[in-house]
């Protein structure tokens, strides 16, 4: 290590102000501009377009890449990525390992169940636009990746990170250039589509005195008083250390299991790699499940977990993720494909709506606006969209649209899968992955849509 005073030694501290720098920012910005006051968009957009804004001056001025200089290191984009990659992964594991003991009746499994399969038709709906679209566009832009309308459900569906992960497989295995900058730009759209169209959507249903929205008095932080299992009193070590010890061991059990399998499966590596967040996922039920059966046979006196505690730092991770991922897009390499994306997003928005509200009507007629809100929102966004939407109409979140947006992981995971491993193959080869694409996607709303389906083959 050089002198305290090298850059070397503060390039990571560095862009981590930076990145929450620009969340202090974009939170002032939103409280006190009347338009973005109002709008839903979320504060970690607001800082990740803050940072896009100056580095294209900065750019402009110096003609250098503001995120390479020496300040950040030289590959401080290279960090960005890094910090999104990361993000995904701790912010996944931090909420699987929150608590989930529920009663289940039969009709809440179904509803679960329900929106588990609803996620996945929507990936496979967006992966099917997503190819339509760049298929043609492949023909008249000359050199333009086909198969880069996949990266729309990993962008809409699934947030930064996975989009990100796609992006880079696409641009370092298969000569997408600027494939990481495209795959960050169409999930800030997804944020956008989220925002604008959930905010119209909440107006329209307004006027028309269809959708009466929730008392925004009401809205208000957990304050966390302290229970007998919270109580950090007489405890001799910080329960968010602990929470914060729990999830960094899950990550690295994580990467341990991923250079296991990277190693038997070098072909994989950049897929088992890029399912991060999966195995994450994966790791972090099994701590939970050790830790319910250490507490179950008294060797642990008290739950270990926090599920306010995890919730904050999964919020942490989501927004940091989300800051870093639209400041690592590089606008230059998109100059050619801008109205490719728009068109992408438009598209992408439009039918991910109609489908959550067809969807929603049909199957949760009990509280059809909540859940298409939380599934709108979510399935353009992130899980958080999706609650921000929800909280303008069920604030005291009394239906169960939150519980689904929680509970259906497994089954989406579980259905979700094939797709993933699919869109690794895509590239080689497009004409199949698109039939097997729709062929996917008219399974899973047969199995979305069963009981009506055999109701009417009985009749």
């Amino acid at each position: 290590m050089g002198n305290f005073w090298d850059y070397s030694v503060w390039e990571t501290f560095s862009i981590l102000a930076i990145l929450l720098g620009s969340l202090l920012v974009g939170n002032i910005i939103k409280k006190v501009v009347p338009f973005l006051k109002k709008s839903l968009i979320p504060t970690s957009v607001i800082g990740g377009v803050i940072l896009i804004i100056i580095s294209v001056i900065y750019k402009e001025i110096t003609g250098t890449v503001m995120f390479d200089t020496y300040f950040f290191g030289g590959n401080g984009t290279e960090k960005l990525e890094i910090v999104t990659y990361h993000a995904l992964a701790l912010g996944f594991i931090a909420s699987t390992l929150k608590n989930t003991e529920n009663k289940m009746t039969k009709k809440r499994a179904s509803e679960i169940f329900n929106t588990g399969v609803t996620t996945v038709s929507v990936y496979l709906l967006q992966g099917v636009v997503g190819l339509t679209i760049t298929f043609i566009a492949a023909r008249v832009v000359k050199g333009f990746f086909p198969v880069a309308g996949v990266l729309l459900p990993f962008g809409y569906g699934q947030g930064t990170g996975q989009a990100l992960n796609y992006g880079s497989i696409y641009e370092l295995q298969y000569g997408f250039v600027g494939g990481k900058s495209f795959g960050l730009t169409v999930a800030a759209l997804g944020f956008l589509s989220a925002s604008i169209g959930g905010v119209i959507h909440l107006n329209v249903m307004k006027y028309f005195g269809k959708l009466k929205l929730a008392d925004k008095s009401v809205f208000s932080v957990s304050t966390n008083e302290d229970t007998p299992e919270q109580n950090t009193s007489s405890e001799s070590l910080d329960r968010l250390t602990m929470q914060i010890s729990l999830i960094i061991l899950s990550y690295f059990v994580t990467y341990g299991l991923m250079f296991l399998l990277g190693n038997l499966l070098p072909g994989m590596k950049s897929v088992i790699y890029g399912f991060n967040f999966l195995l994450g996922v994966i790791v972090a039920i099994l701590v939970k499940s050790m830790l319910k059966f250490l507490t179950k046979k008294s060797v642990l006196k008290r739950r270990l977990t926090d599920d306010f505690l995890l919730t904050r730092i999964s919020n942490l991770c989501f927004d940091v993720m989300i800051v870093s991922g639209i400041a690592a897009i590089r606008l230059d390499s998109l100059e050619n494909y801008w109205g490719i994306i728009i068109i992408l997003g438009v598209v992408g928005a439009v039918m991910t709506y109609a489908y959550n509200r067809f969807v929603a009507k049909k199957l949760f007629p009990e509280y059809s606006e909540e859940q298409f809100l939380m599934m709108y929102g979510m399935l353009t966004g992130t899980a958080s969209t999706g609650t921000i939407l929800l909280r303008e109409v069920d604030s005291d979140f009394k239906t169960p649209a939150s519980d689904n947006m929680i509970y259906q992981n497994l089954p989406a995971i579980a259905f979700g899968f094939p797709m993933m491993i699919l869109a690794t193959i895509a590239p080689e080869k497009p004409t199949l992955a698109m039939i097997i694409f729709v062929a996917y996607f008219i399974v899973m709303n047969i199995i979305l849509f069963r009981e009506q389906i055999f109701k009417k083959l009985k009749k």
